[in-house]
């Protein structure tokens, strides 16, 4: 007996540290992915008069909710059918000020040469039946381990303001109704969607009114600038 406790004891530490690396491996490359998107989020702070980039989250599903999936999902409980079957392990949520800017900041980490996209679902043009609205992405990127070099995907939400607020209540709702609301809160929750949807859109089109104003009052100054020093030069 104090034989097999020894061998179920030792098997328990050999699965604890083999779970420990697996989920370091996607910490590591949840933390790469972050690096590049704070990289690009400086990049505009400091050289560019605009950042796309409000704020940014991230998260490792724990080992129960893994599981949890891996029983909701009728997957083999291995570190194997784990990787290959599970791709939001890692998950890292972006807020946008604009729709315009989920797609531009979309298409520079897609464009970077060590990220691979695995999975691309656009929930902004094809919305869900709730109405959220988000792009979602599955990207793959390469961390480099003391022995190897392991390619781990991260799951990348890129949503708005408003569809991050209407979101983490529609959470909060789910969660207090143990997922089980009534049809009539569905309902209600499906309208405020639309409502953000179209405040997405009037603010977009708000702030394109508001670069071409710029614009053009910049155009207009850079003129009498113009003009106001080829007059200086001519005075003898």
């Amino acid at each position: 007996m104090e034989i097999q406790a020894a061998v179920d004891i030792n098997q328990l530490k050999v699965l604890e540290k083999q779970l420990t690396r697996f989920l370091m491996s996607y910490k590591f490359g949840m933390d790469e992915l972050n690096t590049k998107i704070n990289i690009l989020k400086q990049e505009f702070q400091y050289i560019h008069e605009y950042n796309p980039i409000e704020h940014v989250k991230s998260r490792i599903k724990t080992p129960e909710s893994i599981l949890k999936k891996v029983h909701r999902k009728g997957i083999e409980a291995s570190l194997p059918s784990i990787r290959e079957n599970i791709k939001d392990i890692a998950g890292i949520r972006i807020v946008c000020s604009f729709v315009s800017d989920i797609y531009k900041l979309s298409e520079m980490l897609q464009n970077q040469k060590d990220i691979r996209t695995i999975k691309y679902k656009d929930y902004i043009k094809t919305p869900k039946p709730n109405g959220y609205q988000s792009l979602h992405l599955i990207l793959e990127v390469p961390v480099f381990m003391s022995d190897r070099v392991e390619d781990v995907c991260v799951e990348v939400q890129i949503r708005t303001m408003g569809m991050d607020f209407w979101a983490s209540l529609e959470h909060k709702i789910y969660y207090k109704y143990n997922e089980e609301i009534p049809q009539n809160l569905k309902d209600e929750l499906k309208e405020a969607a639309l409502t953000v949807a179209q405040l997405d859109e009037k603010m977009e089109n708000l702030n394109k009114e508001i670069n071409t104003f710029k614009g053009s009052n910049n155009t207009e100054k850079n003129l009498i600038n113009l003009l106001m020093h080829n007059q200086t030069v001519s005075l003898p």
